[in-house]
């Protein structure tokens, strides 16, 4: 019972900052922080993702040449080019790991606004950081593991913020619902999405990606949304609006005023 409970809880804490700082913020600049809030955050993502651990900046630009050439053979991680689930989760990476060291040049306008504290992603993106995280994993499941088949979630554990992600740009391009027409494969996974933190409406995204609430529809709810208004109201952030004008690749909102 304690496996599942923390499975579920790691589930939904390292997909929270992933969508809310990697995406949101890093990738989209949804929103406003304080250094301090910035610096915590990081913080937050590297507790709650562990051994799969990603640098926001080199996320955000990734994220920004996902929409710039959705669809693409320039697209970082398409399932259109891919055979397989797997084929693409290998691809991301290697795309991944080519922008974090520098190898995968990347135009100026990409490299705006990103979220960067180099001396802490020393620490926190290396394999020294991984090996001591699988190691607590590991422990964490000798300790309360209760029957063998609770070690099957251990890969996931491992794995959990490249299988989330992965989860997303897979199945978002392939099955699903279309509120717009798009010139991308892009598609919402879920009329109601409580799972994902309200990334399963990614055809509302690919459509408004300057718009903070993913949910469109009447029956759609972006849950993320609703804790960055609080955020917002108590002072941790400052949402900004933007003018919603549809436009598949704009990456960073433009002409975006701070709320009141």
């Amino acid at each position: 019972m304690v496996i599942l409970i923390f499975l579920l809880i790691h589930w939904y804490a390292s997909l929270f900052f992933q969508s809310f700082f990697h995406h949101r913020y890093a990738a989209h600049n949804h929103f406003s922080m304080s250094r301090g809030w910035e610096k915590f955050f990081f913080l937050c993502c590297f507790f709650t993702q562990g051994s799969s651990y990603i640098s926001a900046s080199a996320y955000g630009m990734m994220h920004r040449l996902h929409h710039a050439h959705t669809d693409t053979e320039q697209d970082p991680h398409s399932p259109k080019y891919t055979d397989n689930v797997f084929m693409l989760l290998w691809q991301t990476r290697t795309n991944y790991h080519r922008i974090f060291m520098g190898k995968l040049p990347v135009h100026e306008k990409y490299k705006k606004d990103l979220p960067v504290w180099e001396a802490f992603d020393k620490i926190a993106h290396n394999w020294i950081a991984r090996v001591l995280w699988g190691a607590f994993y590991v422990s964490f499941y000798a300790v309360f593991a209760t029957a063998w088949w609770q070690w099957l979630f251990l890969p996931i554990t491992f794995a959990m913020g490249a299988l989330q992600g992965i989860a997303v740009n897979w199945w978002a391009h392939k099955f699903g619902y279309r509120n717009f027409t798009v010139n991308n494969t892009s598609r919402n996974i879920l009329p109601l999405d409580l799972i994902f933190w309200g990334e399963a409406y990614h055809n509302n995204h690919h459509k408004y990606p300057g718009r903070t609430n993913n949910a469109i529809k009447w029956f759609e709810f972006d849950p993320g949304y609703f804790v960055m208004t609080l955020m917002h109201k108590v002072g941790i952030i400052r949402l900004k609006t933007v003018d919603l004008q549809p436009n598949e690749n704009v990456v960073v909102p433009k002409n975006s005023v701070l709320n009141s």
